[in-house]
């Protein structure tokens, strides 16, 4: 269920970078502190990227990730690596190390792969709220009604409803 969730929010992404132009992902915008659509995407294919192309090793650093800005101006490019992604959510859970510069940058916590899937999950989610904001002044955008929302926000709407 967790993969899947992770899929699903992928293909979300890779949904409304199909709808944009590489101008429209490139576009500052106020409400996001001057950030762009695709300094979001960027940001969340990175972490994610951290995790997958560390689960071998077993030693994941997402402070010390890749920043290609080809991924935040060129959406096929943006396209092509969330596509990979989905494919190689599927491995089986095991003990990870994450290293992490809060306190210093020697700091390690044990963690496990499927942990940090549902860390980049709502990681995805936050940045796609965030996103979400910005598709205001973008109106012939179309996302999903579970765009940037939390599953169990969505749940509890569910109750409500009811």
């Amino acid at each position: 269920m967790l993969i899947q969730s992770l899929r699903n929010n992928l293909s979300e992404n890779i949904n409304l970078l199909h709808q944009l132009t590489n101008e429209e992902i490139t576009l500052s915008f106020p409400e996001l502190g001057n950030a762009t659509i695709g300094e979001h995407m960027r940001h969340s294919i990175e972490l994610l990227g951290s995790l997958l192309d560390n689960y071998e090793n077993g030693l994941i650093n997402y402070d010390k990730r890749k920043r290609d800005i080809m991924l935040q101006t060129d959406k096929t490019e943006a396209i092509k690596i969330l596509e990979k992604y989905c494919f190689e959510l599927d491995k089986p859970n095991k003990q990870l190390s994450l290293v992490h510069n809060c306190f210093s940058d020697k700091e390690m916590l044990e963690t496990n792969y499927f942990r940090e899937l549902l860390y980049n999950l709502e990681h995805c989610i936050h940045h796609q709220a965030l996103i979400k904001v910005a598709l205001h002044s973008l109106p012939h955008i179309r996302i999903s009604d579970s765009f940037g929302v939390a599953p169990s926000t969505l749940e509890y709407r569910k109750q409500c409803a009811q």
